[in-house]
């Protein structure tokens, strides 16, 4: 079962007849932690003037609803909660979708998480494998997808299976090598070099994989106490996990050092993380999505510990999904909207609520949109998939500072 469902949300995620989910304003859905937005009323509505949105498609042709997405140059890649990977082409890059160019079927259960690597597509799958695919003819009109290998491979598999140490408790009558996972993989991430690929799963491991020949270099058992849900990477390299256990974790591998390790906690959730994002800027910005209805603003001190700047809060209903452009932070929530917001020095306001969905926004993706130059205006493309069955794209105009 999705850890989503297993956390309680519902109780702190409710919504009355009297809330308006497309409020700008601040919600005091978190107490304990103050919100990051000290913008006064009149500041904001004068700097989100003029932001707007308009949806300019919705992609048919799935069978099921999105669980994953991914932008590759003038490709859109969607998993679904049904096996199927699409690729989607683009027309003018971030204009319009132009249908689907393939499809692929793999394994049992939904695609949790898509990362491309050049012409390589990783996908994590809920029947707890992780699998690698090559984008043939890429800068053709009609690329297609190729399956390559299902990690851990299996020579990896032989030779952790032969020697009893490789072999590790996963339950109370159940043993597997350490290279496996054993339950729904749910985030994938690429190292800023592209050399290793990371993995998290509900089996609570965090494992590291070399892109190069796939083979798993590292495991780490037992990273949280519960499912691990959300995984990103900072652009120095510290690798965050979120968790049903209601932590963030922090990881680091030093320059000669051989095994991650747990540089840091952050524990001031109040229910499970279900989405983590960092930001583009060039101090360390982490945003961190929850049940609880909050996402929280955390950046790296002076002394080089992350720390909590404060809460951004509108959402009715738990988070579950994040993505970052520029200064903005898009984030999707169970309540089936998306709010867009926008940071400037450090300050945060939301700027618009998109409404259209059906069902709880699932997951999303946005970037800058290069095809429409403006002195006043800057663009960009969202993405967004919701247990509605519906995968949208949006355009999003904002005003310039």
């Amino acid at each position: 079962m999705n850890p989503y469902y297993q956390t309680s949300c519902s109780s702190n995620g409710s919504i009355t007849e009297q809330e308006n989910p497309t409020s700008l304003d601040t919600q005091p859905s978190f107490h304990s932690v103050p919100s990051v937005i000290s913008l006064s009323h009149d500041q904001s509505l004068s700097l989100n003037l003029g932001t707007h949105h308009q949806c300019i498609a919705t992609l048919k042709g799935q069978n099921s609803y999105t669980s994953s997405l991914v932008l590759a140059g003038k490709f859109l890649f969607t998993g679904s909660s049904d096996k199927e990977i699409c690729m989607w082409k683009q027309k003018n890059l971030t204009s319009t979708i132009d249908g689907i160019v393939d499809t692929v079927i793999a394994g049992k259960g939904a695609v949790k998480s898509l990362v491309i690597l050049a012409d390589k597509v990783f996908s994590a799958h809920q029947d707890h494998k992780i699998r690698a695919w090559r984008i043939e003819n890429h800068n053709s009109d009609a690329p297609n997808i190729v399956h390559l290998s299902t990690l851990p491979l299996l020579s990896d598999r032989a030779l952790k299976f032969m020697i009893p140490k490789n072999h590790v408790q996963i339950r109370r009558h159940k043993k597997s090598t350490w290279v496996h996972h054993v339950d729904t993989v749910s985030a994938l991430a690429l190292s800023n070099d592209e050399l290793f690929l990371y993995s998290v799963s509900w089996d609570r491991t965090l494992k590291i994989w070399r892109t190069t020949d796939f083979k798993c270099l590292e495991s780490i058992a037992n990273a949280h106490d519960d499912a691990i849900n959300a995984l990103a990477i900072s652009q120095e390299g510290d690798v965050f996990t979120g968790s049903a256990d209601n932590k963030i974790k922090i990881w680091r591998k030093g320059f000669e050092e051989k095994k991650h390790l747990l540089v840091g906690t952050l524990e001031k959730h109040k229910s499970g993380v279900n989405a983590l994002a960092v930001g583009e800027s060039t101090h360390s910005v982490l945003y961190s999505g929850s049940c609880d209805r909050s996402i929280l603003v955390w950046e790296k001190n002076e002394g080089g510990d992350m720390v909590l700047v404060g809460a951004l809060r509108g959402h009715k209903k738990p988070i579950l999904c994040l993505a970052v452009v520029a200064n903005l932070v898009c984030s999707g929530s169970a309540d089936k909207t998306v709010r867009v917001w926008r940071g400037i020095e450090r300050c945060y306001s939301c700027i618009t609520v998109i409404q259209g969905h059906n069902g709880p926004v699932k997951c999303l993706t946005v970037t800058s949109d290069q095809q429409i130059p403006s002195d006043t205006t800057s663009s960009y493309v969202l993405y967004t998939a919701s247990l509605d069955g519906e995968t949208k794209v949006w355009k999003i105009f904002v005003p310039l500072l």
